[in-house]
């Protein structure tokens, strides 16, 4: 094995005559670093702006970060997303608190954070997207589709989202919040004012945050989303101007962040990325001052370890932690592709995903010392307002928000803090889109702006269903079948392809290579069996567990379940289809080709040779 590293002049073009190769770079003098690597196809050139590889017949200059903090920031953004705010804190309240926490670091180590290494370091070496990183494995590449689809699908319903955060910022902008009172143009007759309400007015009928008659949830809901116009998902409406607007400046946004790749992207995660942070702090601060925090707090950090013999728990654990850390979209290798060829992605993983599970344990903090301040102010039990999803950012939030001296200022903090924690995260899915399918496709890579633009463009037309009357029920569609089992089974598929196809050994010495050391036993039993193993069981736990469709108390029709498997198929078919295909096409018997198909494609002439290192019996 060669590892060599040297410092070269690459020459201006005019010197270059008689080298056609590097002819069609046209780059100008300057310093690169240049990795010949024994074994790898082609020579690779990494630093700021270059990265070539003559081993392919068109022009190939691929940008790196301009700095490692735009990737590091550039991950923590797309890991820390909504969820981090809206699920973790309920989940670990709802499972037995701090016991909650020992399935969830479990998880963490045997699967989260193998799988988020893997990706990195697969992205890293083989510097392509999603799609085509499967060079490595050609008749595994039908994997590669599935996840940019399914990325491609989060972006209809998640820029929907963040569009309503827009719209709550922008109602923000007032001396008193519109959803303090029910003396607006939009509450119904039934409207109960938060300081007439409390347990005794409850009763045994619902749970304060299951209300719909407030102040806040009548605004969330007949001002924002207008379902009382609606009866279900096959009465939608037209799409709401306002919200069309917002969600027109959220795609100008995203577009005008990604249309000149990571050197624009890069730039802007110093914002989206740190903002939250900043904002989760401030509301901290102020929700532990607040009466009735302590009482929030205690009961998100209680521990109750009876809990742990419910199997839902684990169910609720494992999901949690894989749906959190982004594995399995293609973006964690979209992302990677663009580091410099010996960049300890190791410790990246590492930082970043730590990180992210931090900020979801710190966010419950901020969370339920105004949980606790709601109970306190309504003299309910902690469980009665405790939710998660949007009726606890749209609803149980901001009415405590509305209540505080300086609410407008408290309301405009925190619906930054949503929008920009869905920015990046959208982007992250966006660049997964644009890098797989511009490394697949040569004419997209060269007009990346024009397909920037069409992919967000697309993410728009399809997102106008999610902005009707009745597009929250399209939205709650989306995100049940888009992303739910299809993800599972994507990354499955990929992990079963890099461990055992590829191989856990030929995969540690790739690492080696771009390091200068192996990943240890730990690591590599993971990736073989651990993270394997897990992700079969929660494909199987995901299909079991899935109940009818439905939103509160409306039931989706049965017609909407099946357009909602078909949504999931129509990416995991990506992987059977794609395969038969490969087979189809490639040359020889019916053993030779599934050879080549297993086979990276520098290697190839090896299948010839009949040396398939894949059809020798190997020690783990």
């Amino acid at each position: 094995m060669l590892l060599l590293k040297m410092n070269i002049q690459v020459l201006p073009e005019h010197k270059l005559s008689s080298v056609a190769p590097l002819k069609q770079f046209n780059v100008e003098k300057k310093e690169v670093e240049l990795i010949l690597v024994k074994e790898q196809n082609g020579v690779q050139y990494t630093n700021s702006s270059v990265v070539a590889s003559p081993s392919s017949g068109e022009d190939v200059v691929r940008e790196t970060w301009g700095k490692k903090m735009d990737f590091l920031l550039s991950v923590i953004g797309f890991a820390v997303d909504l969820a981090n705010v809206w699920r973790f804190p309920y989940l670990c309240y709802k499972n037995g608190g701090g016991a909650f926490l020992i399935p969830y670091v479990l998880f963490l180590f045997i699967a989260g954070m193998p799988l988020f290494y893997m990706e990195l370091a697969l992205g890293q070496y083989n510097r392509e997207g999603a799609a085509t990183v499967w060079k490595i494995c050609p008749i595994f590449k039908g994997v590669g589709y599935t996840v940019i689809i399914i990325a491609l699908y989060v972006g209809f319903y998640y820029n929907v989202i963040i569009a309503w955060s827009l719209y709550y910022l922008f109602a923000s902008l007032t001396s008193e919040l519109p959803w303090l009172n029910c003396d607006n143009p939009w509450n119904s007759p039934n409207c109960t004012e938060p300081q007439h309400i409390n347990g005794t007015f409850l009763g045994n009928r619902t749970s304060y945050a299951k209300y719909k008659n407030t102040p806040a949830a009548e605004f969330y809901e007949r001002r924002v989303l207008h379902i009382h116009e609606s009866k279900g998902i096959n009465d939608l409406g037209l799409p709401r101007w306002e919200l069309t607007l917002c969600l027109i400046l959220v795609v100008f946004i995203l577009c005008f962040s990604l249309w000149k790749g990571v050197k624009s992207s890069g730039k802007v995660v110093y914002v989206t990325a740190t903002m939250p942070y900043i904002v989760l702090l401030v509301l901290l601060i102020r929700g532990i001052t607040l009466p009735g925090a302590m009482n929030g707090i205690r009961a998100y950090l209680h521990i109750d370890l009876k809990k742990l013999n419910n199997p839902q728990v684990w169910i609720d654990a494992a999901t949690q932690i894989f749906f959190s850390l982004g594995a399995g979209f293609g973006v964690l290798i979209a992302f990677a592709s663009y580091n410099k060829f010996d960049n300890n992605c190791y410790r990246d993983a590492i930082l970043t995903s730590s990180i992210n599970c931090i900020t979801s344990f710190f966010s419950g903090f901020a969370v339920f010392s105004v949980l606790g301040y709601m109970a306190h102010q309504h003299h309910v039990n902690i469980k009665d307002v405790a939710t998660e999803g949007a009726g606890l950012v749209f609803i149980i939030y901001p009415e405590a928000i509305s209540t505080l001296p300086g609410s407008t200022f408290f309301a405009i903090v925190f619906f930054i803090m949503l929008l920009t924690l869905g920015i990046d995260s959208s982007m992250g899915g966006m660049e997964a889109v644009i890098t797989g399918l511009s490394d697949d496709f040569k004419i997209l890579k060269r007009n990346r702006k024009l397909f920037t633009f069409a992919v967000a463009f697309g993410t728009f037309l399809i997102a106008l269903l999610c902005i009707t009357n009745g597009g929250i029920f399209v939205l709650t569609l989306l995100d049940r079948y888009a992303a739910g089992t299809s993800i599972l089974f994507g990354v499955l598929i990929e992990a079963i392809g890099v461990s055992w196809f590829y191989g856990v050994d030929r995969f540690s010495e790739d690492i080696e290579r771009m390091m200068g050391f192996k990943p240890g036993i730990y690591w590599r039993l993971c990736w073989k069996f651990v993270s394997p193993a897990f992700l079969l069981l929660a494909v199987i736990a995901s299909i079991v567990t899935s109940g009818d469709l439905r939103y509160d108390d409306y039931i989706f029709p049965r017609w909407s379940n099946m357009v909602g498997w078909s949504i999931a198929l129509s990416s995991m078919l990506f992987v059977p289809i794609y395969a038969i295909y490969k087979l189809l096409i490639l040359p020889g018997t019916f053993k030779e080709r599934i050879a080549y198909g297993i086979t990276p494609e520098h290697e190839h002439h090896l299948v010839k040779e009949g040396n398939v290192r894949q059809f020798k019996v190997r020690k783990c």
